[in-house]
């Protein structure tokens, strides 16, 4: 059998330009350690780019993060419109900090105009970690493949243990009860996902009983992360 010829060499051109892209990943990540470390404690709240601002889901997104911002909390989003604009505006008109981790895409992500602390990203994967890294909470409203993507990151991130035990509170039952669904009746069914996995996730219909969910876990867990969790959150 004939042996296959070796791989080309990659030119110098495109290996500067791939070693170079690295400093600009470095930045990203320092940019977002130093300005996420400040303001905590902070929730990561997603939801759909494409819903309008008079929409139900928009309406109770802006609700609930003026409420998460009033009770001392700092509201970080994805920084474009829907309802992501509907948290960093509810959030803005509170007490603590709305922050926006934006993300520079051919379509559709305009970054809104209601936040106090506003990061660009050209990186989906260090924008991930920032959603991750300092918050107390997860809240997800509606969304499409982002929405979906982020919750299936950050439910794989605590159950693995690479990152630390927050709430995780979908937003919606009639939207979320379908996933639900076909999460027990074919994963768990299957031995995929283990029965117990679902007690990460709080499934709720009104801000009252996410902030509720969130004030319970700092009662008796406390929001400030532990020397364990740190260590366990430098492998993220």
């Amino acid at each position: 059998m004939q042996k296959k010829p070796a791989p080309a060499p990659v030119t110098n051109k495109a290996l500067n330009h791939e070693s170079w892209s690295i400093f600009q990943i470095i930045s990203e990540f320092v940019e977002g350690f130093e300005q996420l470390s400040a303001v905590q404690p902070s929730v990561s709240v997603f939801g759909s780019a494409r819903v309008p601002a008079d929409h139900p889901d928009c309406q109770m997104a802006e609700a609930l993060c003026r409420g998460l911002s009033d009770a001392g909390f700092a509201v970080v989003t994805g920084g474009g419109p829907g309802i992501m604009q509907a948290s960093n505006k509810g959030a803005q008109a509170g007490e603590s900090y709305s922050v926006g981790l934006n993300i520079m895409l051919p379509n559709e992500q305009v970054p809104n105009p209601y936040q106090d602390i506003s990061l660009n990203y050209r990186h989906f994967f260090s924008r991930k970690v920032m959603f991750v890294k300092y918050a107390c909470a997860h809240v997800m409203f509606p969304g499409g493949f982002g929405t979906m993507d982020e919750l299936m990151e950050i439910l794989t991130l605590v159950q693995t243990g690479k990152s630390r035990r927050v709430p995780i509170v979908l937003v919606g039952t009639q939207f979320w009860s379908g996933l639900l669904h076909w999460v027990t009746t074919q994963m768990v069914a299957r031995g995929n996902v283990l029965e117990k996995d679902l007690d990460l996730i709080s499934v709720v219909d009104s801000p009252d009983e996410v902030i509720a969910i969130i004030k319970a876990f700092e009662e008796t867990h406390g929001l400030e992360a532990t020397a364990t969790d740190l260590e366990v959150m430098r492998g993220l």
